[in-house]
């Protein structure tokens, strides 16, 4: 019998730093775990500021998406940790140009520290597939 979650992390997405998968399915509701604005092939965070981390995060997302068959225009809520708020802006714009026009709901919490060394923010989501 198949189990009701599925649960992956992607072949191109660097390895999880704890106990946990990328990606958690079931059905046609996917939530993709915290995300940070390191790139895939390196693991280097794209740069020190929340509006380069913001983009990354964003192409991390569609890359992750893609590969549970859905992609941003498929989210549906969008939780933003950030560990200072006067970066809220300049993650704002981040955001919205990787974005496009979708503007799915989101949620910017103020958070003291995460887990990835320099990272300024991460984010995690939950979207449906294309077929959902």
């Amino acid at each position: 019998m198949k189990a009701p979650v599925e649960t992956t992390t992607p072949p191109n997405v660097p390895k999880p730093m704890g106990p946990y998968s990328h990606i958690a399915k079931v059905g046609n509701f996917i939530t993709v775990s915290g995300t940070a604005g390191s790139v895939f092939e390196t693991s280097d965070l794209v740069g020190p500021d929340a509006y380069s981390q913001a983009k990354q995060t964003i192409a991390n997302f569609r890359a992750m998406l893609r590969s549970v068959g859905s992609d941003l225009d498929c989210i549906v809520h969008v939780n933003v940790f950030l560990m200072d708020m006067s970066d809220y802006a300049e993650m704002n714009r981040g955001y919205a140009e990787a974005m496009g026009d979708h503007r799915p709901a989101r949620t910017v919490i103020g958070v003291q520290s995460v887990p990835r060394a320099g990272a300024v923010l991460t984010m995690n989501l939950t979207a449906v597939t294309r077929d959902g």
